[in-house]
């Protein structure tokens, strides 16, 4: 099937892949009074006097808001706002579907960071939670930061965050399989936008033995002076060895490599140079870093792509729904690292012992255990840390 030529048949038969129905009958006096006018007065004087009331006497408490300014979307760029409509209307129909989760797509017409946090904290009072989507590096950095001091709902920016956790997952299950152990490896990204650097911030967290991270002038230097804020701190935590030059050179010896950057741009030759048993996740979309076949033909031993017709599929759809039910059901404030922590590890453990194999590190992402999984873990270590309000 060609996806591309069958998707946008389908895109103008169903004219939208979400819809807004009643939760509530308004066909009597009765009925409608009860939902609408005189009654409805009640609940709105219950929650001027508390507006935590909001949670319980609306569908707050289970709606997400997905909000994009159209700069990064997918791997098409900056396409603009409304361009951008049927990815986010694509991720709220999977909120829905696996997470129960009302999500609404909200595409702002400006790149302007201070217009985007301000019109966001304005809309807030109308949803539970934030997932900022397909933003473009440098500014989703500030935008999350500043949303999440100023905001008491979770704000997450899922291409930074969801997609390091689901790459985590993945990496805490390639790395069972060949018998290392996270303190003991050396792990090279390419690729130093929000995802790049939010991979790797976790991955520290994680106690990964070591992180270089590179762009397309090589291995992350701190002492460059071009370096955006963002890469220049991650930079000071990363390249332990300090290591200088391109990414060829960093791939030597390495233990795995996340792609997170463009098609092609990893060789045979630099898979071959990685440490025995070495993992490859080149997720690029819809090109590879290097094709799957190539990775394992050059003595990858474990390999992950972003494409759902490979094994492996390295996709933060496992992660988003889970999560934000999870934040949702005890009202957490925000979204801290215990929380995307116990996602990732909910993730993992999805795939069972006996399960587990080269071509299976990962469960499906229409794998409902996952998804519920992840919810749980996520509202328990909420309570544990503390954000929880239920």
């Amino acid at each position: 099937m060609n996806y591309r030529e069958e998707s946008l048949k389908k895109h103008a038969e169903w004219r939208g892949k979400i819809e807004i129905t009643p939760r509530v009958e308004v066909d009597s006096r009765e009925k409608l009074s009860l939902a609408y006018t005189p009654g409805v007065a009640e609940p709105c004087l219950a929650i001027q006097k508390d507006l935590e009331k909001s949670f319980e006497l609306t569908r707050r408490w289970n709606t997400v808001a997905v909000i994009t300014d159209g700069t990064a979307i997918l791997g098409l760029g900056d396409i603009g706002p409304e361009a951008g409509m049927p990815v986010m209307e694509g991720k709220c129909a999977l909120f829905k579907a696996f997470g129960g989760v009302d999500a609404v797509p909200l595409c702002l017409r400006t790149k302007d960071p201070e217009e985007i946090v301000r019109t966001i904290e304005l809309l807030s009072g109308s949803f539970g939670g934030i997932n900022l989507e397909d933003i473009a590096a440098p500014r989703c950095f500030g935008i999350e930061r500043r949303l999440i001091e100023d905001l008491d709902i979770p704000v997450f920016h899922d291409d930074q965050h969801g997609t390091a956790i689901v790459v985590a997952a993945a990496l805490l299950n390639a790395l069972k399989l060949v018998g290392k152990k996270m303190e003991h490896v050396r792990v090279v990204i390419n690729g130093a936008g929000a995802a790049g650097v939010a991979i790797a911030e976790f991955l520290l967290k994680m106690k990964v033995g070591d992180v270089v991270l590179c762009d397309r002038q090589g291995i992350l230097d701190e002492r460059d002076g071009r370096l955006p804020p963002a890469q220049r701190e991650i930079a000071l935590k990363t390249n332990g060895e300090r290591r200088r030059g391109l990414l060829s050179g960093a791939m030597k010896g390495a233990d795995a490599f996340i792609g997170v950057s463009g098609p092609d741009c990893v060789t045979k030759e630099m898979v071959r140079s990685m440490a025995r048993d070495a993992v490859v996740f080149a997720c690029a979309n819809p090109t590879p870093e290097i094709s799957r076949e190539d990775a394992l033909e050059a003595g990858a031993a474990v390999v992950g792509t972003g494409s759902s017709e490979k094994p492996n599929q390295i996709n933060n759809v496992l992660v988003f729904p889970g999560l934000f039910r999870g934040a949702l059901d005890v009202r957490a404030k925000k979204i801290d690292f215990g929380m995307m922590y116990a996602a990732s590890q909910a993730i993992a453990s999805c795939v069972e012992e006996e399960e587990l194999g080269r071509g299976y590190i990962l469960p499906y992402a229409y794998d409902m255990r996952a998804h519920e999984a992840v919810a749980r873990a996520v509202a328990a270590a909420a309570r544990a840390s503390g954000v929880a309000k239920i």
